[in-house]
C-alpha cells in the first residue's frame, strides 16, 4: 500500500492505518500533492506501483490548513510554489467555501476538495492507468479533532474506471 499524506507528524501515518513496519510505502509533503511534473512524487509513485505491485493508494489529508486560503505571496518561495495548486484550487471553489460560516468549515472543505484532486490526478498517470491491474486509488480526511478516517472515494467501476460520481463529488455534493 502506498501512502500519501501531509507532512504534519500528527497523521503519522503507521498509527492511523495501524500498520505494521513494512506494511506501508510513505510519501509524505505538505498539504499531500501529487504534482504530475514532479519528479520526487512520481518515482515514489512509479516504484510503489510497478516494483512493489501496490494495490492501494492513498492519499489522507487533515482539515485545518489555514495556508491555503491565503494569497501567495514571495515568501516563503518554495512553499509558496508548493502549494500554488491547493491556492488554485480554493480559489475555484471561492464561492462554495464562502458558504461556510467558519474558518475552520472552510479549511476542513478544502481539504476535502484538495484529497479528491489529488485522486484524480493520480488516477489519471499512466502509472496507475497502464498497469494491467491498476491499484485502486482511495481518499481519506484524518481528523485531528477525533482522530477518525473519513473515506472520501475509493474504488473503480468494472471497466477499471474510477467512477465519474467520485470524481465530481467534490462539485456536486458538497462531501
Amino acid at each position: 500500500m502506498l501512502w500519501i499524506g501531509c507532512s504534519d507528524s500528527r497523521v503519522p501515518a503507521e498509527t492511523v492505518t495501524h500498520a505494521n513496519p513494512g506494511d506501508l510505502f510513505v510519501h509524505r509533503n505538505i498539504a499531500n500533492l501529487f504534482h504530475p511534473s514532479d519528479d520526487n512524487t512520481l518515482s515514489v509513485l512509479e516504484y510503489a506501483v510497478r516494483v512493489l505491485k501496490v494495490d492501494h493508494v492513498i492519499v489522507c489529508g487533515r482539515g485545518g490548513v489555514r495556508a491555503s486560503l491565503l494569497p501567495l505571496s514571495n515568501e516563503p518561495p518554495h512553499v509558496n510554489r508548493r502549494i500554488a495548486p491547493l491556492c488554485a484550487l480554493g480559489e475555484r471553489h471561492r464561492a462554495e467555501l464562502d458558504t461556510f460560516g467558519e474558518l475552520d468549515a472552510r479549511t476542513n472543505r478544502l481539504a476535502e476538495l484538495n484529497v479528491l484532486e489529488q485522486v484524480r490526478l493520480l488516477r489519471q498517470t499512466p502509472i496507475v492507468r497502464d498497469r494491467d491491474a491498476p491499484p485502486l486509488v482511495h481518499g481519506w480526511i484524518f481528523g485531528l479533532h477525533d482522530g477518525l478516517l473519513k473515506v472520501l472515494a475509493s474504488g473503480y467501476d468494472d471497466e477499471g474506471h474510477a467512477p465519474a460520481e467520485l470524481l465530481q463529488t467534490a462539485e456536486t455534493t458538497g462531501r
